[in-house]
């Protein structure tokens, strides 16, 4: 145990609304009996990602007695939630800043190795701006009956086939759980369901915890409007190699 920061719920002001949900990328939020608890402390890094999106102002936080922040138990609990996450710890151990139990895993610095530059020119499969998940309008016509790419900002740049592989034939919202103010996204994604009719959604994120925020927007999206699309999530490692992709595209 230890004085650390943490979140702190007010059960008075919560409407049970459910923004913050998402907003948490270490799922330490849940929505129980209609109002948002905090389920354990342990899964709280302290970093006050969620503190924006409560549109009644009902999480601060706090200085207080409690757990460390416990990055394995956190995975343990996004697998639980159905979140597999298959992640590089062993190889690439990250060291935990001073006065926080854990650090944010993304925030870690790490050099890679340097590798050979790409020797031929490939074209850009983008077919569409903007791209910014803020920025584009659920209604564009380009989403119209399309098979649409939610992407990490971080994906492109850490996936060398980005384009070939996943950005092809898609049209394409990128985003950050961690750092966008995500309000508002849920609703677009479910606009793009139930009026744009896309044909299915494929999740890219990096494999830090923070990404799984993109996966739990398109789950909660789906769930706002009542109907699900062939769903594929796919995971990449920060150094760009292939850590989980579900394959073909499945509606749950």
């Amino acid at each position: 145990m230890a004085v650390r920061q943490i979140v702190q719920i007010d059960e008075e002001r919560c409407d049970g609304c459910g923004v913050c949900v998402p907003a948490c990328a270490e799922g330490a939020i849940q929505v129980i009996d209609g109002k948002a608890r905090l389920v354990k402390d342990q899964y709280c890094d302290g970093l006050g990602a969620c503190l924006g999106d409560c549109p009644q102002g009902a999480i601060t936080l706090v200085e207080r007695e409690a757990p460390e922040f416990d990055m394995e138990a956190v995975e343990a609990h996004l697998k639980r939630l159905g979140q597999s996450m298959e992640a590089h710890r062993a190889r690439h151990p990250a060291p935990a800043p001073s006065g926080h139990g854990g650090g944010c895993p993304g925030a870690a610095a790490r050099q890679f190795a340097a590798r050979p530059a790409p020797t031929a020119e490939s074209p850009s499969a983008l077919q569409q701006w903007p791209i910014q998940l803020h920025l584009v309008s659920p209604l564009a016509p380009y989403f119209r009956n399309a098979d649409v790419l939610l992407a990490a900002d971080c994906a492109a740049f850490a996936r060398g086939d980005f384009h070939a592989r996943y950005l092809a034939g898609h049209a394409l919202a990128i985003a950050c759980p961690k750092l966008d103010d995500p309000s508002g996204y849920v609703e677009k994604l479910a606009t793009l369901i139930t009026e744009a009719s896309i044909r299915s959604l494929t999740v890219v994120m990096m494999e830090v915890p923070c990404c799984r925020g993109l996966e739990r927007l398109a789950e909660a999206a789906m769930e706002l409007a009542g109907q699900r699309v062939p769903l594929r999530r796919v995971v990449i490692g920060i150094e760009g190699d292939l850590l989980y992709d579900d394959g073909a595209l499945t509606a749950a």
